[in-house]
């Protein structure tokens, strides 16, 4: 089972070796993701004109457990947006928090909107 729940910045700064990231880079080999953060990840590599081979061969050995977005996600992300809109979070952000919630871990972000976020999850900032 997994300790945390990344969501898809804390993913990238990873991939990209951000200033910040380093103590995380263990907590990967334990780590949750939501498919939705996934897919973000994916066109975000994509968008940097990384090909889909080289996309599946960097993100297939972190051995991450990916979760589907399934109909309780959908309606804890969605009543989680009066609680995120005044942060701007994305529906993204609201997945990866409706996934800790659920599974009562803490999310890792590299944003540092979710500071002033109450969501009933524990926040961990990266960076």
């Amino acid at each position: 089972m997994s300790s945390l729940v990344l969501d898809a910045s804390a993913l990238l700064a990873l991939l990209q070796g951000e200033p910040g990231s380093e103590p995380w880079e263990a907590a990967i080999a334990d780590a949750a993701i939501s498919a939705v953060n996934l897919s973000e990840v994916v066109a975000k590599l994509a968008e940097l004109g990384m090909p889909e081979e080289e996309i599946r061969s960097t993100l297939e050995p972190l051995d991450l457990e990916v979760v589907d977005f399934d109909l309780e996600q959908a309606y804890q992300a969605g009543l989680l947006r009066r609680l995120t809109k005044p942060a701007g979070l994305s529906l993204g952000d609201r997945a990866c928090l409706a996934l800790a919630r659920a599974r009562q871990l803490p999310a890792v972000t590299a944003d540092h909107a979710w500071e002033t976020v109450l969501a009933g999850v524990e926040i961990r900032i990266m960076r």
